[in-house]
């Protein structure tokens, strides 16, 4: 069951964006530690970089729109999947932030966006659920730990050890995609992911980081397309009922060569 504490670190992590479209830095000095370590390439280290960065992006982008579409949570993690919109009447971004908590305050941060396209394979936006319940909440939170076991077990099988069979056993007929290049349905996912895997027959798959609520499981993972590269970080979202996945959303990011800070984006 999602705790108190749980529920407070939700409300925090949501609490970051009035930063970014009310300009309001006192949620910062509340509850961002000194110490704040940024894994977004564009943002240096420590609270007042984030104040600093909050004020450019309000200056570059004063009507900028947060529509938080999902919050899960899970021991220190808390992640938000968002359909930000710097500029109204344009399609936005799709971002995924991940948030580590330390003594009650946000400790560390990574986040990966990618811009939300015109059209897609599937014919599915890159935000809604389309698998019954019709909720963003995560539910049936007493699964949480077999749901991340599965999710863990089919992307270790399908990603890094390129068994598309992992399809056939983890992922159910309803199965709806959200991943703007993928068709909808098991089909769709077999000659999506089979033509990737084939195109980039090299290609390395690190998860860095798992985080489960309910039937709601998200993935942090380093994708090498080419030994050589810097890669991609990439966010995938799994929704679990029934002991099958029924949907998934991810947002993709290119390594830039240079960053802010001396961290990696992982």
């Amino acid at each position: 069951m999602l705790t108190v504490e749980g529920t407070a670190k939700k409300q925090i992590a949501q609490s970051l964006t009035t930063v970014f479209d009310g300009g309001d830095t006192t949620v910062i000095d509340r509850h961002v530690r000194p110490d704040y370590i940024q894994h977004n390439p564009l943002a240096p280290d420590g609270p007042e970089a984030l104040k600093a960065f909050g004020a450019a992006w309000r200056q570059q982008y004063p009507d900028a729109k947060y529509d938080i579409k999902r919050v899960i949570s899970e021991g220190d993690l808390v992640l938000l999947h968002s359909n930000v919109v710097p500029a109204p009447g344009t399609r936005g971004i799709a971002a995924f932030d991940i948030f580590r908590f330390q003594d009650g305050k946000i400790a560390e941060h990574w986040d990966i966006l990618q811009e939300v396209p015109a059209a897609t394979a599937n014919g599915n936006d890159m935000f809604s659920t389309l698998s019954r319940p019709q909720t963003e909440a995560p539910e049936q939170r007493w699964f949480t730990a077999y749901n991340k076991k599965l999710v863990t077990a089919f992307v270790d099988q399908l990603m890094v050890r390129k068994d598309l069979s992992a399809i056939d056993t983890y992922v159910a007929p309803e199965y709806h995609q959200h991943n703007p290049n993928i068709p909808d349905g098991l089909a769709g996912a077999k000659a999506g992911l089979g033509a990737y895997l084939e195109q980039f027959p090299q290609l390395s798959v690190e998860p860095k980081r798992v985080i489960a609520e309910g039937d709601l499981v998200a993935v942090h993972s380093h994708y090498v397309d080419t030994p050589g590269e810097r890669g991609r970080a990439v966010l995938d979202l799994f929704r679990v009922r029934d002991g099958k996945i029924v949907e998934h959303w991810d947002a993709v990011q290119d390594v830039p060569e240079t960053s802010a800070n001396d961290n990696t984006m992982f």
